[in-house]
């Protein structure tokens, strides 16, 4: 199965910096760029299994952004490709995961990043890169929660987790990831500071003792279950050298468009 590349500028909804808005047409730039190859490590030409590009462009308003998100990832599903999308803050992963759940039903979620993402409310606001997975299990996208790579989480966040089963790893537990959870339908969704800010300094919310960019790989390798979409976001170029971080997101995107299209 093919695959739709989709990018939603959006970073509204951040808390701190502004700047990931920015990241969709640089991550996009460096897969097709002759700086580095086009293949994924198991040798599949990701350039090749893309089968649509969607960048629309967002509203100001938040609720009709969410819309437009929502409408670009059923799209992509009613067309028959497995969506991949690129941020934009994480608030964009609520209403990527509404479209999913319309399409399969609650899927399971395994979630890379430093923050669990699980806050009621961020700053007066329900719909915060801070609260994207309360949203999605209150509303019942999401059937088990894995989250990878936690090191800064508040005690109301780590409570919320326990009421609802979410498993919550630090990157020093990447052994006891229960893939056993990580079943079909399964989604992916990164955030680059998941990643340890040598790895990855380009972020807006960089937080030391992170994961590595081969930790991350290596829990790619060992998941059994086909992904059904993924997303990568929160690389925030004004804050990225060299392209640094942005190459790492391009390197976990290719991955991840051979995940979508080999595991069908």
């Amino acid at each position: 199965m093919t695959v739709a590349l989709l990018g939603f500028g959006w970073d509204k909804s951040s808390s701190y910096a502004r700047g990931p808005a920015l990241a969709p047409p640089i991550i996009r730039s460096l897969l097709f760029s002759d700086a580095s190859s086009a293949y994924s490590l198991s040798g599949i030409n990701v350039r090749e299994v893309i089968s649509a590009f969607n960048f629309p462009e967002l509203p100001e308003d938040a609720a009709d952004c969410r819309k437009v998100i929502n409408d670009a990832v059923s799209e992509a599903i009613q067309s028959g490709a497995q969506p991949l999308s690129l941020g934009g803050d994480h608030s964009i992963s609520y209403p990527i995961l509404c479209a999913l759940k319309q399409a399969y039903g609650p899927v399971n979620v395994l979630h890379i990043d430093a923050h669990p993402d699980l806050y009621d409310e961020f700053e007066g606001d329900r719909y915060s890169h801070a609260c994207p997975f309360a949203r999605a299990i209150e509303t019942g996208c999401i059937a088990n929660l894995v989250q990878v790579g936690i090191r800064s989480a508040s005690p109301a966040q780590r409570a919320f987790g326990n009421r609802h089963g979410v498993v919550m790893l630090g990157a020093d537990a990447v052994d006891q990831i229960p893939y056993a959870k990580l079943t079909a339908p399964l989604y992916i969704t990164i955030d680059l500071d998941g990643l340890d800010p040598a790895f990855a300094p380009g972020v807006s919310h960089p937080e030391p003792g992170g994961l590595s960019t081969r930790d991350v790989l290596s829990i790619f390798s060992r998941l059994e279950a086909a992904p059904i979409g993924a997303d990568v976001v929160e690389l925030n170029p004004e804050r990225d050298v060299n392209l640094a971080t942005a190459m790492v997101a391009a390197r976990l995107v290719k991955e991840l468009l051979a995940m979508l299209y080999v595991k069908q």
